[in-house]
């Protein structure tokens, strides 16, 4: 504890006292990556304050990205004034040094050229904050469970499936029966299954109408299954529905109404019901993809699409891989069915029967050591536990961008609401590839908003910058990059 031991805190200050003077010591090198803190208690007294006090600022320190804390284990420092103020967390960047051997000459020049690196490219979550001993515990369940001379269920296994079900009742406000739930290999297997059933189903190629600017790789996965899509507009409230009534008739809708993807605008209530009422009115499948609805910053939750259903037209999808890790591909399909209606009843009976046909005939694709580790994660609330803990981390990341683009003139952030990723739009003439290029030159990657856009023109200038697998050094470092690259940008245009 001697390097923690020069601490002198105001006590007016407290918990924002000892954040400061821990920042300040990683800083100028006194505290190092993989220095060990004292435990809260030890740290409490040492500095004559509540303990309460010490753990809030190491939960806020964590947060941000400048120690890891884990339950049972000794809180270490992750950034350090040696990285640049970066620490490479979960391997970030090591896997280019642990591929090259070292007598290789360029090895140590790559392995320091992608530890700089920072992949603010949206998609990933903070998958290495899990708690290491609740992770090692779902393993340790898959690898107890006994085996079996059986083929997997391709609908998944029914443990799984009833902790969705639990799982979907707590947060999303609704709870369909066990039945109506299937396991896919991800979102975008899910709407390759959903466009093979209803192309055999109808005799012809489904199209669906999709959100422009919206989810491109769904699009594909439509598209390669022998799908066909239509682009809707988007106005501040989500798809623009008088457009879509002005469109020819469509199969499906693919929409993500509590986020929308990657704009993240949120749809009213008012239009969700109009678009479950004309859905159900010319017998249309609306298909919700409710990628992340876990993590709301700002207003009340807003339940899923599927709640509000009343006649059994909404093809709910959610997952796994923006709460845990993409890695795992695993989501899930809540099929159509009206509240107390069974399975292969009501207005798109024949899409739920296609759907399992279709589930059934392409086998399991989710192997069973990941379901049972999954069931084990949502059964033992570690799951929830996880994400009570990204949450705080998520919110004060976002925070941290809205704080350091507000007063930059010419700069907007959007899409805080909720979510993992932030858009970010300039009222200059400088384009997303140009930003994004001068940022990549400064080692930071981004995506372009323009990249979601189908027809020319259907977005602004803009970055889409993923904030749910960095540091806040790591982060403040982007916003840096950001600013100066459309300063830059808009200098030489």
């Amino acid at each position: 504890m001697d390097q923690i031991e020069v601490i002198v805190v105001d006590q007016s200050g407290k918990t924002a006292g000892v954040v400061a003077r821990i920042r300040r010591m990683v800083h100028d090198g006194t505290l190092r990556e993989g220095d060990p803190l004292p435990s809260t208690r030890a740290l409490a007294a040492e500095l004559g304050v509540a303990r309460g006090t010490v753990v809030a600022a190491y939960d806020q320190l964590d947060g941000e990205g400048w120690i890891r804390t884990r339950h049972g284990a000794v809180a270490r420092v992750v950034a350090s004034a040696g990285t640049g103020g970066v620490a490479s967390i979960g391997g970030r960047g090591g896997a280019v040094g642990g591929l090259l051997p070292a007598s290789d000459p360029g090895a140590t020049a790559m392995a320091a050229a992608a530890a700089r690196t920072i992949d603010c490219r949206p998609g990933v979550p903070a998958v290495t904050a899990i708690a290491q001993r609740d992770w090692r515990a779902a393993w340790r369940a898959a690898a107890d469970a006994p085996l079996r001379n059986a083929v997997a269920d391709p609908l998944g296994t029914v443990e799984l499936r009833a902790q969705v079900v639990a799982q979907l009742g707590l947060s999303r406000g609704f709870a369909p029966s066990v039945d109506r739930v299937l396991l896919t290999a991800g979102t975008s297997e899910a709407l390759s299954l959903v466009t093979e059933a209803l192309r055999v189903r109808l005799g012809r190629a489904p199209v669906f109408a999709v959100e422009d600017p919206g989810y491109r790789t769904g699009q594909r996965a439509v598209l390669s299954a022998g799908g066909t899509v239509v682009g809707i507009p988007l106005d501040d409230d989500g798809m623009d529905l008088d457009a879509l009534t002005a469109a020819p008739p469509v199969d499906v809708v693919l929409v993500t109404p509590t986020h929308q993807y990657p704009l993240g605008s949120v749809m009213p209530v008012a239009r969700r019901q109009r678009l479950l009422a004309w859905a159900a009115a010319t017998g249309t499948l609306v298909v919700e993809d409710d990628y992340d609805s876990e993590f709301r910053h700002r207003g009340s939750p807003v339940p899923a699409l599927a709640a509000l259903d009343a006649d059994g037209v909404v093809l709910h999808v959610g997952g796994f891989s923006k709460t845990l890790d993409p890695r795992l591909r695993c989501s899930y399909v809540v099929l159509p069915g009206a509240a107390g209606v069974p399975v292969g009843a009501g207005s798109v009976a024949g899409v739920t029967d296609a759907v399992l046909g279709a589930r059934r005939a392409r086998g399991a694709v989710v192997a069973e050591p990941v379901q049972v580790a999954l069931a084990h994660l949502l059964r033992t609330g570690a799951l929830r536990r996880h994400l009570g803990r990204v949450r705080r981390d998520y919110t004060h990341r976002r925070a941290r961008i809205a704080a350091r683009l507000d007063d930059v003139v010419g700069l907007e952030a959007r899409a805080l609401t909720g979510g993992l990723h932030a858009v970010v739009v300039w009222s200059g003439p400088a384009t997303g590839q140009e930003v994004a290029a001068r940022m990549a030159g400064a080692g930071v990657l981004v995506s372009t908003l323009e990249e979601y856009g189908m027809a020319p023109g259907s977005t602004p200038a803009g970055l889409v910058l993923g904030y749910g697998a960095v540091t806040v050094p790591e982060l403040d470092r982007a916003l840096d990059a950001l600013i100066a690259s459309v300063e830059r940008t808009e200098t030489v245009a």
